[in-house]
């Protein structure tokens, strides 16, 4: 009877103490360290390392649901071999997400469809594996809440949240031109990141080309003298991904005869 009012009582006090995993988990870990011969101190550590591993994964997975990535991807997913322009070496090492502490940035350059996105994804989980805080924003989306946010005068709140991350990411940068106000407010962006926050910039524009986009020189040399100060540079050349493999599954539908006459 005692052992049943302990066993209430130790619930009772783990669950006022915010400790679930500790809750659900110390009969099956009790029971096991009896069988096992495990003394009080041992059971009471394997009890606090399930507690922490459950912890540490829960806020991992709450840094990526924040992150707001558009899908998962991994390094290990992604095919070096047909793109040899992408140094391996260089991305392996980024992994260790060192650029981050030491406030750097990563600008990935190439055509649409050469696996930037990828790249620049995969970075940002491996960050949040890492307990740093992301943010993925395609260009175009983080200038209409920008502006959106100017509006409705919250912009201040904005930028603060921005300023709290670890790593912003920047995706595809140059696919859409900015309004005036617009590339004001994305450089006001990377201007206050500079130094304090680390960025990952894709795009398929050479630097050259980047006031296409940003419209003005002054502001595009600005922008740029900022992101490249401390960076790092993939290159991401050849044909696209998305072209290759809608032309392979085209091909068996060019003729009427069938796969059959399309490889002739």
């Amino acid at each position: 009877m005692s052992q049943t009012k302990s066993t209430v009582l130790l619930k009772h006090h783990l669950k006022a103490l915010k400790l679930p995993t500790m809750l659900s988990e110390c009969e099956k870990i009790a029971a096991r360290c009896a069988q096992e011969n495990v003394d009080h101190l041992g059971f009471l550590l394997q009890l606090c390392e399930q507690e922490l591993l459950d912890r540490e994964r829960r806020a991992a997975d709450r840094r990526l649901k924040t992150a707001k990535f558009p899908n998962h991807k991994t390094l290990e997913s992604f095919d070096f071999r047909a793109r040899p322009s992408v140094n391996r070496p260089m991305m392996t090492e980024l992994t260790r997400c060192e650029y981050i502490d030491k406030r750097e940035n990563v600008l990935l350059v190439g055509n649409p469809g050469t696996g930037k996105t990828h790249l620049a994804t995969a970075l940002g989980i491996e960050a949040c594996s890492r307990g740093r805080r992301v943010r993925f924003w395609r260009v175009t989306e983080l200038i209409t809440q920008l502006m959106e946010a100017r509006e409705e005068r919250i912009l201040t709140r904005m930028k603060g949240q921005l300023a709290k991350l670890d790593l912003l990411i920047l995706d595809e940068l140059g696919y859409v031109p900015a309004s005036k106000l617009g590339a004001e407010l994305l450089f006001d962006v990377i201007s206050t990141a500079y130094e304090r926050t680390s960025v990952i910039v894709t795009t398929n524009l050479s630097f050259e080309r980047w006031s296409e986009v940003l419209g003005c020189e002054r502001l595009t040399g600005a922008a740029l003298d900022r992101l490249t100060h401390r960076c790092h540079i993939i290159e991401c050349n050849g044909d696209s991904y998305r072209l290759k493999d809608a032309k392979r599954r085209r091909r068996p539908d060019k003729s009427p005869e069938g796969p059959e006459a399309s490889e002739t």
